[in-house]
């Protein structure tokens, strides 16, 4: 019954709907009362009390438009019981039918079609019971021109009232569009937060998750080495911090993304692989790595962070569940893709049992970061080594 408006709203309809009451009190007083009705103390009481309920009516058109509607509705039913003509204050009515079709539920929207309907269906029969029986006294009934009389008042009624509702519902379609495209944009907006943040979560899990297999490597090494070789065990030591102070200024950054998302931040690039080869080595593991050829141009960013992120995941569980041994890296920069290919030695018994080493999120966001460019990634056992094998187009969709 009653629809939410901002207090602006409510005053500027409760203004124009005083200023309306002013203008048809002066119009009914001065122009009507004895012209367009007659000069009697009833009929100009009534004409004068119907700028009520017309006034309240378009006060509340948009606050609540079945109680507008009903207020227009009992204004027409006392005018009609009073035998009066149309009057200026019926004005009112378009008024009401347009906010039924714009702002009203579905029930008050097709009230309002009703109420259009009905409405010119009695002003057709109370304009024209008095023609009909002015013509049977006058010339004896001509059905021809009461034919003709009646339909050119209905016709003219239900254009006019219908006019005024269908422009409504013109408006209502294009406020529920807007709504629909709003509504898609508040969509959109949540999707790409979503995705921002299962980036940031993968960026995250790749960064810990291959510093602190680093940290563990070399910190075994230490210990072992602590009481034969105490260079080694600093050296190690050295290593531990410049690894745990890279993942912690890159765990920064990602935070930082995550509360000012507008940001995309640093990106890992192939220039960077080195470096992560470099760390690798120094945790102990030995790893042999073959560019062949090597990329023929600037690769596109989206490539290049993923050939990195994938790579730093595939030597990460080379370190964590490998047998040690040689861990081999490939890649090879063709004109229209990049063959990455990664390969450790399984432990004896997952070679023999077939299995492969639970990788968990970090498989699962290598081929998320594969698929997102339009490659594909096959991870598994090829007899006693364990592969990682993604094919990743250049220039392919993102």
């Amino acid at each position: 019954m009653i629809r939410p408006l901002q207090r602006y709203q409510i005053v500027t309809d409760v203004a124009v709907a005083a200023a309306f009451a002013v203008v048809m009190l002066l119009f009914t007083w001065g122009g009507v009362i004895g012209v367009g009705i007659p000069n009697d103390r009833v009929s100009a009481i009534i004409a004068v009390l119907l700028v009520g309920p017309f006034s309240a009516a378009l006060a509340l058109r948009r606050i609540s438009p079945p109680l507008a509607l009903a207020l227009a509705w009992v204004g027409a039913i006392l005018q009609m019981l009073a035998q009066l003509p149309p009057l200026p204050v019926d004005i009112a009515i378009f008024a009401v039918l347009y906010t039924c079709a714009a702002y009203g539920t579905n029930r008050v929207f097709w009230l309002g079609f009703a109420s259009s309907i009905a409405g010119a269906l009695a002003i057709t029969v109370y304009l024209l019971v008095p023609t009909a029986l002015y013509s049977v006294d006058a010339i004896g009934g001509d059905l021809a021109y009461l034919l003709i009389t009646g339909t050119v008042l209905i016709i003219a009624s239900v254009f006019g009232l219908l006019l005024a509702w269908t422009v409504g519902a013109l408006v209502r379609v294009g406020m529920r569009a807007r709504g629909t495209a709003e509504a898609q944009r508040r969509a959109e907006t949540r999707a790409r937060a979503e995705f921002e943040r299962n980036r940031i979560a993968r960026d995250m899990h790749d960064v810990v998750a291959h510093s602190l297999a680093v940290v563990i490597a070399q910190a075994d090494g230490a210990r072992y080495a602590a009481a034969a070789d105490p260079d080694a065990a600093a050296a190690s030591l050295q290593t531990i911090s410049t690894t745990a102070r890279s993942a912690l200024s890159d765990v920064r950054m990602l935070l930082t993304q995550l509360r000012h998302s507008e940001g995309e931040g640093p990106q890992p690039t192939v220039a960077e692989l080195e470096v992560l080869y470099a760390q690798v080595r120094a945790a102990g593991l030995d790893l042999r790595v073959d560019v062949d050829p090597v990329p023929p141009g600037e690769p596109p960013a989206a490539v290049q962070i993923a050939v990195y992120r994938i790579l730093q995941e595939a030597l990460t569980n080379a370190m964590r569940h490998g047998a040690g041994g040689t861990v081999d890296v490939s890649l090879a920069w063709l004109p229209d893709r990049v063959e990455v290919r990664v390969s450790n030695p399984l432990p004896p018994a997952s070679a023999i049992a077939g299995g492969t080493p639970s990788g968990g999120y970090g498989l699962v966001g290598m081929r998320e970061r594969a698929q997102l460019i339009g490659g594909h990634l096959e991870v598994g056992p090829v007899g006693d080594a364990f592969v990682v094998a993604a094919t990743l187009p250049i220039g392919g969709p993102a």
